[in-house]
């Protein structure tokens, strides 16, 4: 990661790019090839039966992956996946949920990794979720 790069930098490229999610998501943590991103859950993030929907825990692993290679590679907005796969394993109540992202592989065209969608304390894992995502000279 270019050690330049602070959260704050990242937050408000996000806020650029994505200004929808700005406010439901806060950024923890940046490294090399890592990021932890917080979704901050209310109702809108439930499904039948109160626990929180797939398609919640998944754009908060999307959004985790995300973080962590704009911070590999500078901020670039260039970067798409091009493929998700996701397991749930556990069914979270309404809490806020944790994002931990780890590149595994970092090349000049395509970048492969995972997200582990945690409870706040990281101590239950609700989904995995592995990303490979393309990233354009262009």
């Amino acid at each position: 990661m270019n050690k330049e790069i602070s959260i704050k930098e990242i937050r408000k490229k996000l806020r650029e790019i994505f200004p929808q999610v700005s406010e439901t998501y806060q950024i923890l943590d940046i490294k090399n090839c890592y990021s932890e991103v917080k979704l901050l859950s209310n109702k809108n993030n439930l499904r039948p039966g109160n626990t929180i929907s797939g398609p919640s825990m998944f754009k908060l692993a999307d959004i985790s992956f995300y973080v962590a290679v704009m911070g590999s590679i500078k901020l670039s907005e260039k970067s798409v996946a091009i493929n998700v796969s996701i397991n749930f394993l556990n069914k979270p109540l309404l809490s806020n949920l944790i994002g931990i992202s780890k590149i595994k592989k970092l090349g000049k065209r395509i970048v492969v990794g995972d997200v582990e969608i945690l409870s706040e304390d990281k101590k239950v894992i609700f989904a995995h979720a592995l990303f490979t995502y393309s990233i354009s000279n262009n």
